[in-house]
C-alpha cells in the first residue's frame, strides 16, 4: 500500500531543526520543530495544521515568525504543541508585534495551542488575531497513552525527555491499510459501493466481531440487510500503517533511552538527533545531545526499520558521511 505519510527534513542533516510531513490525498501537512522554515514555499507553509515543537530553543522555535507572516490574513487555525510554559512562549512570540490593526481584518487567524506537562496532562489555550492574540483558556486534562492527536488518517504521540529542559519526542503512526477484495466480495455475495467505507472505519478502529455493518444498497442487496463484522473479516486484508519517529535534543540517559525506545519502538523510520561524533562523548554530554553511536545504538533497541540522523553540529562541516557511518555502525551492532 501507498503510504500515506511522506517526511522531508527541511534543512537537511545539518541546519536548524524542521521535518516537513506531507499527508497524501489529505490537504493538510505536519510540520515537527519550527526551526528556520524559510525554504518551504508560502503554498506549504498555508496548508500546515499540526505544528509539534520539541522546545523553544531558538534552532527549535525561530520560524513562528515566518508563520505567522504568511499567515495573518488568512482564515486559518494552526494547533501547536509543546512542553510545559509553551502557551506563553507563543504568547511572547505574538506580543512582540503590535496589533492595533487587527480588527481590520475579515479573516481571523488562530493558534490552538497545547503545553504537555512532565506527567503528560494537557493545557489549551487559543490565541487569535481578532482578540489581538489573548489567551483564552480551552481546557485541561490528561493525555491518555501520551496521544496529542487523533484524526482519520493518523495519530501522534509524545513522551517528555530530558534536555535539561522538557523536551517532547513524537511518534507519527498513520492508520492501518484496509484492503478490500472484491473477488471476496463476491464468493460472500456481496456488492461493492458506499458501505464498504463504514467496513474499512470499523476494522481501523477495532470493533469487535459482532459489531453490525448495513451492506447495500447494491445489485441484489435488499434494503436493510446488516451483518456482523465478524463475517466480513475475510473479505479484507488489514496491514499496519506507517510509523515515523522524531526524537531531538536529549541527554544520553537511562530514563531518556525507556522513553524514547517506548515511544518510536518499530518505526519504519526515526529521525533522531547525532549533533557530536562518537569521540566526543563527554561533549555531547555536557550538552545533554545525543553521539552518533548513541543515535544508533537506540534505533537498534528500539527496533526501528530506517534510522534518519540529523541535527549535527557545525563543527563536523565537510564531515557528514562521517557522522551517518558511525551512527550506521551502531545501528547494525558494529
Amino acid at each position: 500500500m501507498r503510504p500515506l505519510l511522506h517526511p522531508v527534513l527541511v534543512n537537511g542533516r545539518a541546519g536548524d531543526p524542521a521535518l516537513y510531513v506531507e499527508t497524501i490525498f489529505e490537504r493538510g501537512t505536519l510540520l515537527f520543530d519550527l526551526g528556520d522554515i524559510a525554504p518551504l514555499t508560502p503554498c506549504k507553509v498555508q496548508r500546515l495544521d499540526h505544528v509539534f515543537v520539541s522546545h523553544a530553543h531558538v534552532d527549535h522555535f525561530i520560524g513562528f515568525d515566518r508563520l505567522l507572516r504568511i499567515l495573518v490574513g488568512r482564515e486559518k487555525i494552526v494547533r501547536l504543541y509543546g512542553p510545559a510554559g509553551f502557551v506563553e512562549q507563543v504568547r511572547h512570540k505574538l506580543a512582540a508585534y503590535c496589533w492595533n490593526l487587527a480588527e481590520r481584518y475579515a479573516a481571523d487567524l488562530a493558534f490552538h495551542v497545547t503545553e504537555v506537562g512532565p506527567d503528560l496532562t494537557a493545557r489549551a489555550a487559543r490565541l487569535r488575531l481578532g482578540t489581538r492574540f489573548a489567551i483564552e483558556p480551552l481546557g485541561e486534562g490528561a493525555i491518555p497513552d501520551g496521544v496529542l492527536f487523533a484524526g482519520p488518517g493518523f495519530r501522534v504521540s509524545t513522551a517528555v525527555l530530558d534536555h535539561g529542559t522538557p523536551c517532547l519526542g513524537f511518534a507519527v503512526q498513520e492508520t492501518a491499510h484496509v484492503n478490500v477484495w472484491k473477488a471476496r466480495l463476491e464468493d460472500l455475495g456481496l456488492p461493492v459501493g458506499p458501505w464498504l467505507q463504514t467496513l474499512k472505519r470499523a476494522l481501523v478502529d477495532d470493533r469487535p466481531d459482532d459489531f453490525p455493518i448495513a451492506i447495500g444498497p447494491g445489485a441484489g442487496t435488499p434494503p436493510g440487510r446488516v451483518a456482523p463484522l465478524g463475517t466480513l473479516r475475510a473479505a479484507v486484508t488489514v496491514t499496519p500503517g506507517q510509523k515515523i519517529g522524531y526524537v531531538t535534543d536529549v541527554a544520553d540517559t537511562a530514563q531518556n533511552r525507556a522513553k524514547i525506545t517506548g515511544l518510536v519502538r518499530g518505526a519504519d523510520l526515526l529521525f533522531i538527533e547525532a549533533p557530536f561524533a562518537a569521540a566526543d562523548a563527554a561533549l555531547a554530554a555536557d550538552r545533554a545531545h545525543l553521539t552518533t553511536a548513541a543515535a544508533g545504538s537506540i534505533a537498534r533497541e528500539a527496533n526501528v526499520r530506517r534510522v534518519e540522523p540529523f541535527h549535527f553540529s557545525s563543527r563536523y562541516q565537510g564531515e557528514e558521511a562521517r557522522l551517518m557511518d558511525e551512527v550506521l555502525a551502531a545501528f547494525s551492532g558494529e
